[in-house]
């Protein structure tokens, strides 16, 4: 199977590449760089120049492949809604090159995009922020009517190994700036979290067989409270761990700041029973408190 990767060198995206050539599959992989090409090439995957702003030259990759697997996105919150508009062109573009072939689109998206508890049956917001995710979401499984066999695999804020964390990285980096790590009210709040290895496998499996319209959470805990995740970065750290009011949060934390106090739980036993996924990776506290995921400490 030739498949065509997007975001083929980032973090996520990096994996599947080296699953998908492990098991005997070739892969285009999308390329803006030299250095990015060359690490592609270097693994035994074919490139493909190009990024996000050409959504015609992806379209032409996906008309090329047997499947494609679209991690890409840009992450530049400070354009975050602009970013947004450009996964919609993207889509857009990938979608029309596989109408009508019943070939495998398989795109990331966001568990962000339901309410709190929110399970594979709830569709998209398309308002808000979360229409920055949804939009595109929306978009590709409406392909599902059109002969391709679409599905969307919603990632939580936290992927995470050794290497990255997700938002939990950027909560580590302004602790070590600030002297403390933090958390705002009561920090019952809780996110979902999966390791990437669990992560990438899921992506293979929907490439291989999710049905067409099919919305996956890689979600391996599905709620770790943003308090518990605060403390374990304060005691692998060494630092203070304070609570923080809602106004205090917006100078501390950033943009970060409409996200740390958000419950963002969500659900995943739907995957689990349909796609046979079980993840049996290290959770993320697991990693924090073992000192595995801040420098200096073991590895993962």
């Amino acid at each position: 199977m030739r498949v065509f990767v997007t975001g083929a060198t980032g973090f996520i995206g990096s994996q599947i590449v080296g699953n998908l050539l492990a098991r005997g599959d070739e892969v285009l992989g999308l390329a803006r760089s030299d250095a990015a090409a060359a690490a592609l090439a270097e693994q035994g995957a074919a490139v493909w120049r190009g990024d996000l702003a050409e959504p015609e030259a992806l379209a032409a990759a996906a008309r090329e492949s047997d499947g494609v697997i679209h991690t890409a996105f840009d992450h530049d919150f400070s354009r975050y809604l602009e970013a947004g508009e450009q996964e919609q062109r993207v889509i857009e573009a990938l979608t029309g090159a596989l109408v009508g072939t019943g070939k495998p689109l398989v795109a990331a998206s966001g568990t962000g995009v339901v309410p709190p508890g929110g399970d594979e049956r709830d569709a998209a917001v398309n308002e808000g922020f979360s229409q920055v995710r949804g939009v595109p979401e929306t978009l590709t499984l409406a392909a599902a009517e059109r002969g391709v066999r679409a599905s969307v695999v919603r990632l939580p804020p936290s992927v995470h190994d050794r290497e990255r964390q997700g938002l939990v990285s950027l909560m580590i980096e302004r602790a070590r700036e600030a002297g403390f790590s933090a958390y705002v009210g009561d920090g019952s709040n809780r996110w979902p979290a999966v390791h990437r290895r669990d992560a990438v496998r899921l992506f293979l499996l929907a490439l291989d067989r999710a049905k067409a319209g099919a919305r996956l959470h890689a979600v391996g805990e599905e709620g770790v409270p943003v308090r518990a995740i605060a403390q374990a970065i304060g005691d692998g750290l060494g630092l203070p761990v304070r609570i923080l009011s809602e106004a205090e949060a917006g100078p501390h934390f950033g943009f970060l700041a409409m996200l740390v106090g958000v419950d963002a739980s969500a659900t995943c036993a739907i995957t689990r029973e349909t796609m046979g996924w079980l993840p049996s990776e290290p959770g993320l506290l697991d990693g924090l408190r073992k000192g595995r995921y801040l420098p200096g400490m073991s590895s993962d």
